[in-house]
């Protein structure tokens, strides 16, 4: 019978204690050093400790492959080699049902002690399925869990990237990760992988006419309508309009240069500072919103009001809760195209999410920014990426070869 995981990293912000569950859970697995092991492996997660998005991306993976290391391979990490890291990808794409959860939990929990222990429904992989999906009705299934080709770079860059931190520590010799030559090989590639994630402008449109008339008819909706205008107008992700204790959207964020010109300024991933040029449009609807607010027009540098505060309280809207606030006027929207016929549209834009909105911003831009302008504000540091978003290109690819024939006459 195969051993049920039990998880070993807190979150970012618990990650600095070290649980006597998890160390008496180690120490009756009979693994040679794992106690050791362990512990470099939080040190490597601790050294992302100022990006949480790359902590909780590469704790998935480390905490994964440590799992099968001990429980399956009944091996520490410096006995793993090339071959059983093949073994793993495997096994990732294959896990047993026991290892597999239909929902997203915590991992640890706070117990009858008022102290945190492992939370028993924690697994290591989780079944998921599309919003459209779960709207008509149906359940993720531990039998339809699949691994996505994102999910595979994700396991072979964080790998590779803990196998280096651990030969660095000259905890082991080599890294197996790396003598993987074929990597690509468990890959599906396209030749070009384009963007396919965005609102068409259709759908775009009825947004914009569904958060207007949202604004209209409540003026608590005024923050919603600046919240899918920023969106929109600078292209950014989630995380950078969310209000969290290591990154904070505040009115400072908007400011001024030497000439006058206004830039938003955020931090993207890699914990990247980057300035966005800001429309005059936007800047036009700021000053709307915050004489909604009772603010003046326009902030003044280094002003920490959150740019969405929260309707009671001091803070910002969290992550969740501006999901919650985009997929209200996803729904609205997707009401409207329904009511007026228009059923293929309402039903594609059932699937999106939020990141439908970068994209669909990025893919407006280039179609009249130059595409070194749109990479600054967008954070892309390999132009390749920018190719994404071009589907001028590819049309006139397809119509320089529709005069092709078998015989030249």
């Amino acid at each position: 019978m195969t051993a049920i995981p039990s998880p070993l990293f807190d979150t970012l912000e618990n990650v600095q204690e070290t649980y006597d569950s998890v160390i008496k859970h180690l120490q009756s697995l009979t693994v040679p050093n794992i106690e050791n092991e362990y512990k470099l492996c939080l040190e490597f997660l601790k050294s992302y400790g100022n990006s949480k998005d790359t902590f909780t991306a590469y704790r998935r993976e480390v905490e994964r492959l440590l799992q099968w290391a001990w429980l399956i391979a009944k091996k520490p990490l410096k006995a793993i080699s090339r071959n059983e890291i093949r073994d793993y990808l495997q096994f990732v794409n294959d896990p047993p049902k026991t290892w597999i959860a239909i929902k997203t939990v915590n991992r640890f929990i706070m117990n009858e002690f008022s102290l945190r222990a492992p939370n028993p429904e924690w697994r290591p992989f989780v079944a998921k399925i599309s919003k459209n999906a779960r709207r008509h009705g149906k359940e993720p299934s531990k039998a339809n869990y699949q691994l996505s080709n994102k999910s595979i770079e994700a396991i072979f860059a964080a790998l590779s990237s803990l196998f280096t931190f651990l030969q660095q520590e000259n905890y082991l010799e080599i890294n197996p990760v790396s003598l993987i030559r074929q990597k690509k090989g468990y890959i599906q590639r396209q030749q070009v992988q384009k963007v396919t994630r965005k609102l068409s402008r259709l759908q775009w449109d009825y947004v914009v006419s569904a958060v207007e008339k949202m604004a209209e008819e409540n003026p608590e909706h005024e923050r919603t309508l600046f919240l899918m205008s920023t969106f929109y107008l600078l292209g950014v992700r989630i995380s950078e309009l969310s209000f969290h204790d290591d990154r904070k959207a505040l009115m400072g964020n908007f400011a001024p240069d030497k000439k006058g010109l206004w830039w938003f300024t955020t931090v993207g991933k890699g914990n990247k500072v980057r300035d966005i040029a800001v429309p005059d449009e936007l800047l036009q609807r700021l000053k709307r919103y915050r004489e909604y607010l009772d603010l003046p027009p326009l902030p003044h540098r280094g002003e920490t009001t959150p740019l969405f505060p929260v309707l009671k309280g001091k803070k910002g809207l969290g992550a969740r809760q501006i999901r919650n606030i985009v997929q209200e006027v996803f729904d609205q929207a997707i009401l409207q195209l329904q009511q007026e016929g228009k059923r293929d549209e309402a039903e594609d834009l059932a699937t999106a999410t939020v990141h439908w909105l970068r994209h669909t911003a990025i893919s407006s831009d280039v179609e009249f920014r130059p595409r070194e302008h749109i990479r600054d504000d967008a954070g892309h540091e390999n132009p390749a990426t920018m190719d994404k978003y071009i589907d001028i290109d590819r049309a006139a690819r397809h119509r320089s070869a529709q005069g092709k024939k078998l015989r030249n006459d």
